[in-house]
């Protein structure tokens, strides 16, 4: 029944999947971070920054800005970010796409740990004389990060299933492999369920061992 699948590298392209969701998430870890810091931060145009970027990206589909990462990024400016094969292009502009539209998830979900930090330890640690970056990164975002694990779960999984997203400039991942299979293979159901057990092995297992680790190093109030 499944004699079909042998002809398609199912796990090559749900390895490109697994592949863009680690790049992707690391970089919009660091990025969103950065925002979150702006957005609490004391510099009026730092906060402003930070509350523009996340309200205007967060607002504009995911389809729009892979598409404007291969054809405005790439075939209109000529950025390639330091690749020459296609493919390989394709894969870091849809990685750069994911990151600019993860990021701004990224952040609200670790001001929302800022905000669990009670006000008077940074008070405290500012008497001391700590700078606001030395408060931010010793003693506010370590907490914040342990409170924040349940909902940058929820984003990490949901950065997985929008990688599917990519197909539309080529990156050859699951949800491109599908579409070429449906196209090719009078099998849509099974196909379907090929694809979508994949994805909940990849998802589930993330989502239950991110919530017991969010258990254990939950900051006790």
């Amino acid at each position: 029944m499944f004699d079909f699948l042998d002809k398609y590298d199912v796990l090559g392209a749900f390895w490109t999947t697994v592949q863009l969701t680690l790049l992707s998430a690391v970089g919009s870890l660091v990025w969103g971070t950065l925002l979150a810091a702006m957005r609490v931060g004391p510099v009026p145009l730092m906060r402003g920054f930070g509350t523009a970027y996340v309200n205007i990206v967060r607002n504009i589909p995911l389809t729009v800005l892979i598409l404007f990462a291969s054809l405005g990024l790439n075939q209109t400016l000529g950025v390639s970010l330091g690749a020459d094969a296609f493919e390989t292009v394709n894969f870091r502009l849809a990685a750069l796409g994911l990151v600019v539209y993860t990021s701004a998830f990224v952040c609200e979900a670790i001001r929302s740990g800022i905000n669990t930090v009670p006000v008077g330890q940074a008070e405290a640690a500012r008497a001391i004389g700590l700078s606001f970056t030395q408060v931010l990164f010793l003693v506010v975002l370590p907490q914040a990060f342990r409170a924040a694990i349940g909902p940058l779960t929820n984003v990490l999984i949901a950065l997985t299933k929008n990688t599917t997203v990519a197909a539309a400039i080529g990156v050859v991942e699951a949800a491109y492999l599908m579409k070429k299979m449906v196209e090719n293979e009078a099998q849509l159901l099974l196909i379907s369920a090929v694809i979508a057990f994949g994805f909940i092995c990849l998802t589930l297992p993330t989502g239950l061992i991110l919530g017991w680790v969010g258990k254990k190093v939950a900051v006790k109030r």
